[in-house]
């Protein structure tokens, strides 16, 4: 009914807000053509909450046929901005975990890394194995952490990253990583990085592979 409407207009309007802010805060981390899109989407969604909000004013003074003239309006700014949300995410991969494919870019099977002498106690050193690179630290002559170097937040090379506390902080946007284990411990990043298992040989080659390559 009339009261139905009405709340979900105004539901609608309340869970913008925390959205608008998470958007935000990713909008400023783009690069530009991410940020033209974001604009024009942002106005969009903008234009449609103003459009809901006069249509809650119209019906609240008894002027349906108006309130839904406003709504339908509305709707159709709001489809706009979630195309231009879709292209986005979709087609300029703003916000997706750029780690994602690491997976299936490797063979599951042992592969070697060099030898442990070619790895500094507490230094960050990148490595490549096929076609994606590596943040290779080792913390003792057994213990040897790697992750897939590009953060998954925008591609960052961790492997220039500060280290400190078992973390690894990206150069770019400071999200951080858990060495152990890739876990994401601070954003932007919202995904964690692919964690390798490794090995060391009774002849000091390192050895990696990550669970569920291929």
């Amino acid at each position: 009914g009339r009261r139905g409407a009405r709340f979900l207009v105004v539901l609608g309007g309340v869970s913008a807000v925390p959205a608008a802010l998470a958007g935000w805060v990713d909008w400023a981390e783009q690069h530009e053509q991410q940020m033209r899109v974001g604009l024009v989407h942002a106005a969009s969604n903008a234009v449609a909450i103003g459009l809901y909000a006069g249509s809650w004013t119209a019906r609240g003074r008894g002027r349906r046929g108006w309130g839904r003239v406003l709504g339908f309006a509305g709707l159709g700014a709001a489809s706009v901005g979630g195309m231009l949300g879709g292209h986005l995410a979709y087609r300029q991969a703003a916000g997706a975990n750029k780690s994602e494919p690491v997976p299936h870019l490797l063979d599951p099977e042992w592969q070697s890394l060099g030898t442990v002498g070619e790895f500094p106690v507490g230094e960050a050193v990148r490595r490549e194995l096929g076609e994606v690179p590596l943040l290779v630290v080792r913390q003792s002559d057994t213990e040897i952490h790697v992750l897939a170097d590009r953060c998954s937040h925008f591609s960052g090379p961790l492997s220039e990253g500060k280290l400190a506390d078992g973390c690894v902080e990206c150069p770019w946007h400071g999200s951080v990583f858990r060495l152990s284990d890739g876990w994401n411990v601070r954003g932007p990043a919202t995904a964690p990085q692919p964690a390798f298992q490794t090995r060391v040989d009774g002849d000091g080659t390192v050895r990696v592979r990550l669970p569920g390559a291929g």
